[in-house]
């Protein structure tokens, strides 16, 4: 007798834009920046490593994991809110503040 599973299916996040308002989708496993370009939306970026902090942005609503422990950020920067999203991913629907 065979057992089949069921495979949950892949959650997808809602990131919205501020101040412009747009909106995009991310899977868990995309992060911020690539999802947004992939949306045809023209975020900042340079390195795409976490380094060059072209991307910085403020995560004002939401949860986000960077996919490195300690990315470019400061200890104060990351209190504050900022993220850098050429390496944070979506665990929820979350909002951003763009710099660039």
């Amino acid at each position: 007798m065979s057992v089949m599973s069921e495979t949950a299916p892949v959650p997808v996040f809602r990131v919205t834009l501020l101040p412009g308002g747009q909106v995009f989708n991310a899977a868990p496993d995309q992060t911020l920046l690539l999802a947004g370009l992939a949306a045809g939306i023209a975020l900042p970026w340079s390195c795409r490593t976490g380094t060059c902090r072209t991307c910085i942005s403020r995560l004002v609503e939401g949860h986000i994991e960077h996919r490195i422990p300690w990315p470019g950020l400061s200890y104060e920067e990351k209190a504050e809110g900022w993220i850098l999203p050429c390496i944070a991913e979506a665990r929820s629907d979350v909002v951003l503040r763009t710099v660039g």
